[in-house]
């Protein structure tokens, strides 16, 4: 019986491995919906990688499985293995193939970051309306990096994700302010002035999202986006992007920021077109009239108990408990 040659068994085990290596690594379901501009180009270099490490485990593991039994000890074969020293044809393929793979990826892994905004986060014109910031709560002197008495323009983000090359010199369509604080995040609209504790944009809009932390570094991500933006105390960084399905997917903080660093999530809620300026108006609408009763009010008039009456549901207690509280400390 003919042997079968070494070169045939490896051509065929090439073959085998790549096939199973390019099916696996575009048909897994390790990432979420896709929700973002961006998302497909992040997806298109993980399974890239994803299919590469898929070969070479099987070489690897397969390697070891056949050499496991072709080379087993025989019973009764007390001899010595083959005194082999060295092979430097194979050592050079084995340190040039993965030299190669590397080299591939980072090109591809910089042309990805370039074509989402990488190279140039300050790259296009901040019109006085986005750099300004508008007053509209009590809030306002926390959330903004401009006094409420001025209108002085911001520092723009030179970190982060900014315009694409398709987008350079185009101001956003949207402008959201973004703060971290441990352990919530912050969005306020500067043409608007609505501050709110989830992030509401239209979906294809160009947003721009001007993050900064007030305590220590957070890290904002949106995992359908496949963005994730470092905020930072006292730098300002950008993250701009399009979403493009209208929905609701989890913001969550990337970076351990203290104690309760697990429960700082938030949303984003992509609306369409027609719901996000619904929202908006509400929006205004309602925080007008907030301010409206904060200013009508003075607090110095209020009792304790009806000072923090309307806190009493967010404290969990209820208001004949919080008239008893305030009885026993006077």
């Amino acid at each position: 019986m003919q042997q079968v040659p070494v070169s045939l068994w490896t051509l065929v085990a090439g073959i085998v491995v790549t096939a199973i290596s390019i099916w696996i690594g575009q048909n897994h379901t390790l990432m979420p919906v896709q929700a973002s501009l961006q998302a497909p180009l992040v997806d298109g270099f993980f399974n890239v990688m994803f299919t590469i490490a898929i070969a070479l485990f099987l070489v690897v593991e397969g390697t070891i499985v056949v050499f496991l039994i072709q080379f087993r000890r025989r019973p009764g074969d007390d001899t010595d293995g083959v005194p082999i020293e060295g092979n430097l044809p194979l050592e050079v393929f084995w340190t040039a193939i993965p030299t190669v793979i590397v080299l591939l990826l980072g090109i591809y892994s910089v042309d990805v970051f370039n074509r989402m905004g990488g190279f140039d986060p300050a790259g296009h014109p901040h019109s006085a309306a986005h750099v300004a910031q508008m007053p509209g709560t009590a809030l306002a002197g926390t959330l903004s990096d401009t006094s409420p008495a001025t209108t002085a323009p911001r520092i723009a983000p030179t970190i982060g994700i900014g315009a694409s090359p398709q987008t350079l010199d185009k101001p956003a369509d949207l402008v959201v302010d973004v703060k971290g604080i441990q352990y919530a995040w912050i969005f306020n609209y500067p043409d608007s002035g609505i501050t709110s504790g989830e992030l509401h944009i239209p979906v294809g809009a160009d947003v721009q999202l001007n993050l900064s932390a007030q305590d220590v570094i957070h890290s904002f991500w949106v995992p359908n986006f496949r963005l994730k933006q470092d905020a930072l105390p006292g730098i300002p960084t950008e993250l701009r992007f399009v979403a493009t399905k209208p929905g609701t997917y989890p913001v969550v903080c990337a970076e351990l920021c203290g104690g309760y660093h697990g429960s700082m999530r938030t949303q984003v809620i992509v609306h369409t077109p027609e719901e996000y300026n619904s929202w908006r108006t509400e929006n205004q609408i309602a925080q007008q009239q907030n301010l409206n009763q904060v200013v009508a009010i003075n607090p110095a008039d209020l009792s304790t108990s009806e000072f923090l009456a309307p806190h009493t549901h967010d404290m969990g207690i209820s208001a004949a408990t919080l008239e008893s509280l305030v009885i026993g400390q006077q």
